[in-house]
């Protein structure tokens, strides 16, 4: 109850800030010569730099963990994927007479809800949606407000919460359904596995993971452990030593790329004095290539996997192959380029809904974003994703399991296709899965 105290106390600020700032920004509401209602971020005039300089411009905001966060690692990536998928769309005509612009109004939010607040009410006024909104806990510090103004957003983040926020268009499946298909993973790779860790960040993001793999632990009738740890390689050492004196069979973890490569850098470098060698799974945000060439890779090799919600970026789809046109050869590819491209569908098929209807004010777009039975993933996500007006019913289960691989783009090469373990499909989302860790 602590996390949702202090998010409510952060985001009552946000609510208050709110109201001030749509009173200043109503004067922009309007229709367009072709009947599209108008109010926030959306001008007659062309964006900076416009592919279509006879275009209007939607400006989109951005609130993205780019410079000391423990996702800075994988942020810029994501933003440079948003901004070459909206470029994309610019190419090929825009929406309804307008450009796209996610540009103007990029903002770090340092992974802090504080400094999330801060940069959302600054360019609050000025924009139509979130093109994206990273982080579980940051998210949640603006919920309330937009709610409040109906601004949709696209989260870089997998909550189960989201399910229940109509105002989140959430891409791919869950952290919570994620773990459980990982769990089913690793209990068919080894059928000895009688223990389960997970380790993992507080809050929404650590402790989504945690709900599923307690979950996935009590129907499989594993033993189940949950380690909580910080930000920081230099706070794992308490992780690290519980994991050693418990020798829990699988470690699931749910942290950083550095967090999650100190944890398992260091039971793995007492392996041969102690013997003990576990398999250990991250969830998607714990990977970047830059570990294979660190001290531990080898441990990382030998020991760990990666759960996510869709192919890396080798994968063949439509939608992989268009994004590795639009970005080209970036001097170093993560997979945070996927997510950002991915991330972007959503928001694309609710603002061209709510041009369709004749309604681009933010209300308009919220309501079209919570009529839409599908959206177009290009293949990224399995058929039948992007069911929002289903609510948590509509949630996609399936997830994929990679390994560590020097030769792919991205240091990882699936394993498996995209699945949906036996855990999973029996599973009915309820609740946010933090809800349920005890």
């Amino acid at each position: 109850m602590q996390r949702i105290k202090k998010v409510a106390a952060v985001s009552a600020a946000v609510v208050l800030l709110g109201g001030l700032a749509a009173c200043r920004g109503s004067e922009g509401e309007g229709t367009t010569e072709e009947g599209i209602k108008t109010d926030f971020g959306v001008t007659e005039e062309p964006c900076p730099d416009a592919v279509n300089p006879d275009n209007g411009c939607i400006y989109l905001g951005i609130l993205s963990d780019l410079t000391v966060g423990p996702f800075s690692p994988l942020a810029p990536a994501i933003v440079e994927a948003q901004k070459a998928f909206w470029k994309r769309v610019n190419e090929q005509g825009g929406i309804a007479g307008y450009d796209v612009d996610v540009s103007t109004y990029i903002r770090d939010n340092k992974y802090d809800a504080q400094t999330t607040v801060e940069v959302y009410q600054e360019i609050k006024p000025n924009i139509l949606a979130l093109a994206q909104t990273l982080g579980s806990d940051t998210t949640a510090a603006i919920l309330d407000d937009l709610k409040a103004s109906n601004i949709v957003a696209a989260p870089a983040a997998w909550s189960s919460a989201y399910a229940f926020e109509d105002i989140i268009l959430e891409s791919g499946a869950n952290y919570c359904v994620e773990t459980m298909n990982a769990i089913d993973f690793a209990k068919g790779a080894k059928p000895e596995i009688s223990s389960i860790m997970s380790v993992h960040y507080p809050g929404d993001y650590g402790d989504d993971a945690a709900g599923g793999a307690q979950y996935a632990a009590e129907q499989l009738g594993l033993s189940f452990t949950s380690v909580v740890t910080g930000t920081g390689v230099e706070n794992q050492a308490g992780a690290v030593s519980q994991i050693l004196t418990e020798r829990p069979d699988l470690i699931i973890i749910t942290t950083g790329p550095r967090e999650m490569a100190a944890i398992v850098g260091g039971v793995y470098a007492q392996a041969q004095t102690t013997g003990y060698t576990p398999m250990v799974i991250g969830t998607s945000p714990t990977w970047h290539r830059d570990l294979l060439g660190s001290p531990v890779a080898q441990a990382l090799q030998l020991a760990y996997f990666q759960s996510g919600p869709w192919g890396p970026w080798d994968s063949d789809t439509p939608g992989h192959r268009a994004m590795r046109e639009a970005l080209g050869e970036p001097e170093t590819i993560t997979d945070g380029y996927t997510a950002g491209w991915v991330w972007s569908y959503p928001i694309k098929a609710a603002l061209e809904k709510a041009a369709e209807n004749g309604d681009l004010t933010r209300a308009g777009v919220f309501a079209a974003a919570k009529s839409l039975t599908s959206v177009d993933y290009e293949g990224m996500l399995p058929a039948g994703a992007g069911n929002f007006a289903a609510g948590p019913s509509g949630q996609v289960k399936a997830t994929i399991i990679s390994k560590p691989d020097p030769e792919s783009s991205t240091g990882v090469t699936p394993v498996t296709d995209l699945m949906v373990g036996p855990t999973a499909q029996g599973f009915t989302l309820t609740e946010p899965c933090y809800e349920m860790l005890h």
